[in-house]
């Protein structure tokens, strides 16, 4: 099954020549060089790169949650960077969800309240909390928490609060997640059964990942790897392990 709405295959992400260069007092450091990528529909897309080179960058670019200094974002067919603030919100909301290292989960909710939240922007009907709640469980069983939905942050392990954090970024069906880091704070066990669950997760379900990481074990669950050096984009060697 894939993603909603959406057909393996089709282009899902286009970015065009985007540049990002941040002012540091009278000098600019550019930080990304007119990248060019595309994602496909129910493809795992792996970015590989060491520290500094732009990867988070370009994610949070790819996303919607920063600006580029120039250049184009397409996701599923819409200029992002042509809309306004709050309606790039609104779209970000509701078709990408985010992975990120430090798992950024509200320390006085429970781990089905955190799953939730994304859904609950939107939706203020009973019924349709109803309806979401079921579903927040069932994410939480996709990712071996059926017995941990009601433990705050401080009651799970690094692991499982990045679980959580994956079934929240799963909760409103997005066209595409994208992770950062997303094994970058855990121990080599955990990281390996995360990959596996990542990788599960985009057999099972059909759903597009975008992947940065510097951890080379990652690109073993891509359908395909691209590598960053210097703010740039260069194709990688083809597919991965799925």
């Amino acid at each position: 099954m894939n993603g909603p709405g959406q057909k393996r295959g089709d282009q899902l992400l286009v970015a065009r020549n985007l540049h990002k260069s941040y002012s540091m007092g009278r000098k600019s450091l550019e930080v990304l060089k007119g990248i060019d990528l595309e994602v496909r529909g129910g493809e795992v897309l792996i970015i590989m790169g060491s520290s500094g080179v732009g990867k988070s960058t370009l994610l949070h670019l790819l996303g919607g949650l920063d600006v580029p200094t120039s250049g184009k974002v397409f996701l599923d067919g819409v200029d992002l960077f042509a809309l306004g603030e709050r309606e790039r919100a609104r779209v970000r909301n509701r078709k990408v969800g985010f992975v990120f290292q430090f798992y950024h989960l509200l320390p006085e909710f429970t781990a089905l309240e955190n799953v939730l939240l994304p859904a609950m922007i939107f939706n203020d009907s009973r019924r349709r909390r109803t309806e979401l709640r079921m579903r927040a469980l069932e994410l939480l069983s996709d990712v071996g928490l059926e017995e941990r939905t009601g433990h705050k942050p401080r009651e799970l392990s690094g692991g499982e609060q990045q679980r959580v954090a994956i079934a929240r970024a799963l909760m409103n069906r997005p066209k595409i997640v994208m992770a950062d880091e997303p094994s970058g704070n855990l121990d080599t066990e955990t990281s390996r059964r995360l990959h596996e669950l990542l990788a599960g997760l985009a057999r099972e379900k059909g759903q597009t990942f975008l992947v940065v990481t510097h951890d080379p074990e990652l690109s073993g669950i891509g359908n395909r790897t691209v590598r960053m050096i210097d703010g740039r984009v260069v194709e990688g060697n083809g597919r991965g392990g799925l």
